[in-house]
Formats: structure tokens, sequence, C-alpha cells
């Protein structure tokens, strides 16, 4: 039998740095994984394929409606192929997760490919999809097993026309009419991919507003946009049932005041959040129950009412976030390794890949207001810049809040061309406390998007330069 320091299981950008980290450290590690290739949810369904096709979607949209004004002219009739969009997809997938492959070598990392479960606290059983089995023995686990689509009750997924994500990333046709339930990210992001290759989308949300757990502000913003791009936004609308005859789907849900409402569509999206997925884990061999949310009970340290089995991911409380799922693989790593690292959650950022992109750190609006916490704010519209303008990309804003007595930065919103890689300024200057003044104070190159950050800042304390 082999025997390690630490076992992971699960290859998602969890489980995959964790073990990439230990093995650093000088543990030896292994890695063990359900399905044949590694990655987990992030890299072969989620955060990989879909930028890979958001980005590919984006190139049309542009030649369709930009590129004349850019005095670019396409003579013939422009065209998509799906089917190739959807192979590129792939090969970037296969790409991503092959360098993974990669990493493990790299590092001396034992790879088991099979449905790990405990036998007790320091025996693993690998079943694999063969029929045999394995058994290794490790002084530590680190559980990393991420999530899966959650649903609701009544829906029946049938991955043709009622689908999750995961169907939605290899459809062999465009939908006529995708009902998307659910205003969140998956189903915004998702959404715009096929809205630009000419569906049409109808977005329901049960709260009553888009994206709702970010600054309301940002809410505001990207719905006018969507709206702007012709998405059907339905918020505040309760979902209740879901059928199929044939071809088409038939959505009903109430609206706030009661009222019944009909969608039909040819396929729906189902994109109401995701759930921690312990299943095979065998937990209650160990004694390690999940909560009512399905999510792995852990301390500050990461560690399970086992001290020697660590969770980490999407598998605990939390963001359901690739980024958040890494810096905890890392603790995790450093902690077992007898180092005393930290993670600031509050500094986690959070990222709508849509076009306009959103982005945010820190608290929200809301979250100041509701913990009586005086500040101030500033913010800063995009069309305001050189660069924007430059680019055909007006639509957003950035947010600043600061704390009225020291003006320490709180929270960063924003909504605009390329957020997604502005917000890293944002939470290298909340790491160390840096004051709405410091960053309006620093130099930021011109003409740049990330000038909007500047002049939020000086907004803050009603000096922007350029409104």
């Amino acid at each position: 039998m082999k025997a390690y320091d630490v076992a992971v299981i699960g290859s998602g950008p969890g489980g995959y740095v964790a073990a990439i980290r230990c093995a650093q450290l000088g543990l030896k590690t292994a890695i063990i994984e359900k399905y044949n290739t590694l990655g987990g949810t992030c890299l072969n369904v989620g955060c990989i394929p879909s930028k890979a096709l958001l980005d590919s979607s984006h190139h049309y949209e542009d030649a369709v409606k930009h590129f004349d004004a850019h005095g670019i002219e396409i003579t013939g009739d422009l065209k998509f192929n799906l089917e190739k969009m959807i192979n590129r997809k792939q090969t970037v997938v296969d790409q991503t997760t092959g360098g993974i492959d990669f990493l493990m070598k790299k590092n001396k990392i034992d790879v088991f490919h099979g449905l790990g479960s405990f036998k007790n606290a320091d025996h693993i059983l690998i079943s694999k999809s063969d029929g045999s089995s394995e058994e290794i023995e490790a002084k530590n686990t680190i559980i990393a097993t991420g999530s899966k689509p959650a649903s609701l009750p009544f829906i029946k997924i049938d991955k043709e026309r009622i689908i999750t994500s995961t169907e939605a990333l290899k459809l062999k046709e465009v939908p006529k009419h995708l009902v998307v339930i659910g205003g969140g990210v998956i189903g915004l992001e998702l959404g715009q991919v096929y809205k630009r290759l000419g569906a049409e989308v109808t977005v329901v949300e049960y709260m009553d507003k888009i994206i709702p757990t970010m600054d309301a502000d940002l809410s505001k913003e990207l719905n006018k946009v969507l709206k702007k791009q012709k998405f059907k936004i339905k918020v505040s609308h309760k979902v209740k049932s879901v059928s199929r005859k044939g071809n088409e789907i038939i959505v009903l849900a109430d609206d706030k005041k009661g009222n019944e409402i009909e969608i039909k569509g040819d396929y729906c999206l189902v994109s109401v959040g995701r759930k921690a997925y312990t299943e095979g884990l065998q937990l209650e061999k160990i004694g390690l129950n999940s909560n009512t949310r399905g999510q792995v009970e852990v301390n500050e340290k990461l560690q399970t009412s086992i001290p020697n089995i660590y969770a980490i991911g999407d598998v605990i409380r939390g963001a359901m976030l690739a980024h958040k799922a890494e810096e905890e693989g890392t603790m995790a790593a450093e902690i077992i390794a007898g180092q005393k690292p930290h993670i600031d959650y509050n500094l986690i950022p959070g990222v709508v890949y849509t076009w306009p992109e959103v982005a945010s750190v820190g608290k929200t609006e809301e979250q100041l207001k509701e913990s009586g916490l005086e500040y101030k704010k500033g913010s800063f519209p995009m069309r305001a810049l050189g660069r924007a303008r430059a680019s055909m990309d007006i639509d957003g804003m950035v947010k600043v809040l600061a704390d009225a007595k020291t003006d320490e930065i709180l929270g960063v919103h924003m909504i605009g061309a390329r957020a997604a890689d502005m917000i890293a300024e944002a939470v290298v200057a909340m790491e160390f406390r840096a004051s709405s003044e410091d960053v309006a104070r620093m130099s930021h190159a011109h003409p740049t998007y990330t000038e909007a950050i500047k002049e939020a800042c000086l907004a803050v304390d009603g000096r922007a330069l350029h409104v």
C-alpha cells in the first residue's frame, strides 16, 4: 500500500493548487480525481470553456455591430460556425487540462483516477472505472470535491432541452428562445453567448434584481446595459413549473403581485446556483456530516472535526469561486506543513464575465448601510474616458466606498471593459489598507481604463477631474 503525507480528493483549482503547494513544501502528495481529466468543473465545464465561448461570440458580435464603425468593411455574408466555436472551446479545455497533467508530473505528484472514499481517517479507497480498486494511506487529507449545478425540486433536468451550464457549453444549435432561470453569473454569461449568436433570451430571477449578491448600483447598470442588448429580464418572479412538449419548453412563474405569466422557448437553462458535492466520499464512515446546504464544516484552519482532514473550495462555506478555492488550497497545504498563513475573505473579488464585465471587492454600499458605518463614495462613468471612447466601450462606471473618518477604501465596484482585470488594482490597494487619497495620488497611464479608478477615488473627495 502506498503511503502519503497528503492526499487531495478532487483536482479542481483548489485541489490541484493544494497538491502543488504540498509538493513544493516537501510533502509526499497524491491527488485523486473521479474523472479521466484533471481540472475539475472550472477547467472542464465551467470557467475556462465558458470564457472561450464568450470570447468567440464577442468577436462575432464585434464583426456584426462594430467593424463598420472602425472602417472595416466585410463583403459577402458574415456567418458563424457553432460547431467550430464549440470545437475551439474544447481545444482550449484540452490544452488547459493537459497543463495540469504537466504540473503534476513536474512536481512529482502521484495521480489516481477513480472515486475516492474514506475507509477511515487515514485510509482512502479508490474505486476505478474498470471495476478495480486501490487503497492508499494518508497522514492528512484535503477534501476538494467542489460543487455541481443546483436545481429546483420540481424541475426535471433532461439534459436536452431543460439543461444546466454543462449542456449549455456544447449545444448543437443556437436556441431560438433561451429561457434562463436565474439572473446570476452563470445564467447571464451563457445567456449573453447565445444572445450574440441570435437567440432571444429571457432571464427570470426570483430576487428583485439581477446579480443580487453584488452592489445594487452594479445590478442597476448591468440591467440597463443588457436591456439595451435586447435581453428580456423579469425580476421578482417565482418560477413554479417547467414543462416540455416536444421541442417546446413552457415556464410558469408568478410575478411579485401574484399574477401568473407563461414563457415559451425551445431551451431552458436552469442556473439557480451550485451545491456542494460530497457524494461517494462516505463521510459518515469517519463521523463527518455535511450541513443543511451539503457543505463540510471547517474551522478557521480549514480543518474538519477530524484534525488531519481538511476541506476547501466549493465544498465549504463562502463564495463558490475558483480563486477562493486556490487560496484555501495553498492555505491548507501551508498549515499542514506547520506554517501560519491567513486569508482575508473580504478581499476575494467577484467577477461576472459579461460584456461589459462586472467586478467587485470589499463591502457593498448596502452592507455598509446595514452595519451603520459612516462612509463616503465617489463614482466615475467609463464614457468619460478617452480610452473607452477609442474602443467604443463606453458603458459602465467605477464606484469607490471609503471610511468617512479614515478614508480607508472599504469597497470597489465596477462595470466596464476589462473590469475583471482592473479589479486587481483595488484588491492590492485594499490589501495594504490604502485610502482613496492614496490611489487618487497615484499616476495612472493615459489613456487606460484604470484611470476610472483614480477618478472615482478623486470623486470620493468631490474633485474628479474629467466629469
